[in-house]
């Protein structure tokens, strides 16, 4: 029989199947709810009745800007059940942008957590396609607000039946759009079908992925406009896992108090997520028993903090690897057999890597003529991927130059092994070419990390007269710690080819991130640009 693919029946099936499986949400009105895969169910449909209500059509995106919560799941199940679209917004993202995103994707309705509900109070005027606004939250704590068709989340639902006739939907039509959380100029849009997501959601419970099951307590950190929580809300149903939603908690006080208080065994975040949470543990001498992988995506996963979840937590640093137009995971190296098996430095080196393709998924590397390269583990070349939910172009753009011959091209420069392993060595645009030659910024990075002074690092190409590009390091240290330029340097040596060395190095007290986590290093590079012709430095030959 062929019957359509379809987002409504993961959630169906969770609450069949896994009816009394928890979902646990830190509400922004202050306390702890929890509820099951059933009730999540009855008030999804619900929702699909007021959005009905609404006038609602098939194919309109519905927006949202908010955070993980059973209120945006239910949003989730809902828009895209009654064949309309879930068009989940970056809140963090400049006034501008967002505004150009809503309405550049022609969203009419637009959903909003009380955090974000100022935000929007600024830009609603230039909003003309939007015909209303839902505040994600309840009567008691509904705020006032300038917000033009205001309606409160709850007293839209509480009167609607709890059970909806979902509608047999073309599974390759549009399920969810997602924006780019690119660093420079507009973003783009990236439409996942209803097909794309339940095979992604398959493949992200597989053992080769998640590995999720009913003995796991999930706690997504990366969140639910990113990229779907990288397809948590999709996979928690279908794997019947406890799910753990933080909502605008993203503190290591918030995170450390949620894994403790609910055994959380799973989290999955950027690195510089863990990097909090591991500050607030060290500062606070606290531990968390019951975690026992962080699946780490968005950015490369740094050795220091890889070693530093083993030793110090005995939590296996889990390599994940995907982005906005490949649904997102297509990559992972889960604590597998043959992967325990070998020597602690080779588990290091693998973890340090953004795993294998699961089934479904093929992947290689070009060089600049679009030539296939060895798997060798040396030989560098871009990376590209095709499959089964990888986007094939992006919304309302006919520019096909990121997806050539039916591949997509992601931007990332990588080695692969002849196991299948892939590394990013850096991104195109942060590759620093110096005297000709190419210098990898992932690669410093990676080493300077296992530094016990350093908490975070970042290296960057600026001008310099004779080489073009040379490499400058910014480095923020933990509490407490001192360190001189030589010192790094000295750390270095040895490590890496002499003329990779930095130029300089600039102790800094933080550094920019975007989102959603991701390092902003054209915004370094544009403000060190002229470090090295303005400071008198000693050029490393």
């Amino acid at each position: 029989m062929q019957r359509p693919l379809q987002v409504i029946d993961l959630l169906k099936f969770g609450a069949a199947r896994h009816a009394k499986q928890e979902i646990v949400t830190r509400r922004l009105e202050g306390d702890i709810h929890r509820y099951t895969y059933a009730d999540c169910y009855r008030r999804s449909a619900q929702m699909a009745h007021a959005l009905t209500a609404l006038g609602i059509s098939p194919g309109e995106r519905v927006a949202s800007l908010a955070w993980n919560t059973y209120r945006h799941m239910e949003l989730y199940y809902a828009v895209s059940g009654i064949g309309a679209v879930m068009h989940t917004v970056n809140p963090r993202l400049f006034a501008e942008q967002i505004s150009w995103i809503i309405n550049h994707a022609e969203s009419g309705w637009v959903f909003v957590d009380l955090s974000f509900v100022e935000l929007l109070e600024q830009i609603a005027g230039q909003l003309p396609q939007v015909k209303g606004f839902i505040i994600m939250t309840d009567k008691a704590h509904m705020p006032s607000t300038s917000l033009p068709n205001v309606h409160c989340y709850e007293a839209l639902i509480e009167e609607q039946p709890r059970d909806y006739d979902w509608p047999d939907i073309d599974e390759n039509s549009a399920a969810l759009l997602c924006y780019t959380s690119g660093t420079t100029g507009n973003p783009k849009g990236v439409i996942a079908s209803h097909r794309a997501m339940v095979l992604h959601a398959q493949a992200t419970i597989s053992r080769d992925m998640l590995d999720l099951s009913t003995n796991t307590v999930l706690m997504p950190m990366v969140t639910m406009y990113h990229v779907a929580a990288w397809g948590a809300p999709y996979a928690g149903p279908i794997s019947g896992c406890k799910l753990v939603f933080t909502g605008d908690g993203t503190s290591g006080e918030a995170m450390a108090e949620m894994i403790r208080s609910e055994n959380v065994t799973v989290g999955l975040g950027v690195p510089t997520i863990w990097l909090t949470l591991h500050n607030y543990l060290a500062e606070n001498g606290l531990d968390i028993p019951s975690l026992e992988r962080v699946c780490v995506g968005g950015a490369a996963s740094p050795l220091g903090l890889v070693k530093t979840y083993d030793q110090t937590y005995g939590v296996y640093w889990q390599p994940i690897w995907g982005m906005t137009e490949t649904g997102p995971l297509v990559h992972s190296a889960p604590p597998q057999a043959d992967i325990l098996s070998r020597s602690k430095d080779e588990q290091y080196r693998i973890q340090t890597t953004a795993g294998r393709p699961v089934f479904g998924i093929d992947a290689r590397i070009v060089d600049a003529d679009n030539q296939p390269l060895p798997h060798d583990g040396e030989t560098r070349g871009e990376l590209q991927v095709r499959g089964h939910w990888i986007a094939s172009q992006y919304f309302r753009n006919d520019d096909l130059s990121s997806f050539p011959d039916g591949w997509l091209a992601t931007g990332d420069i990588a080695v692969i092994d002849e196991e299948g392993f892939m590394k990013v060595v850096d991104r195109k645009k942060d590759v620093i070419k110096s005297g000709g030659e190419w210098i990898s910024s992932l690669d410093i990075e990676n080493i300077v990390s296992q530094h016990p002074a350093v908490n975070e690092s970042c290296v960057i190409g600026v001008k310099h007269p004779k080489w073009d590009e040379r490499p400058l390091l910014l480095v923020v240290l933990n509490k407490g710690e001192t360190l001189t330029k030589d010192a790094i340097k000295q750390f270095l040596d040895g490590k890496i080819a002499r003329w990779w060395t930095p130029d300089d190095v600039v102790f800094v007290d933080e550094l920019p991130h975007t989102g959603t986590g991701k390092l902003v290093k054209n915004e370094l590079r544009k403000a060190y640009q002229n470090y090295l012709t303005e400071n008198s430095t000693e050029i490393v030959k």
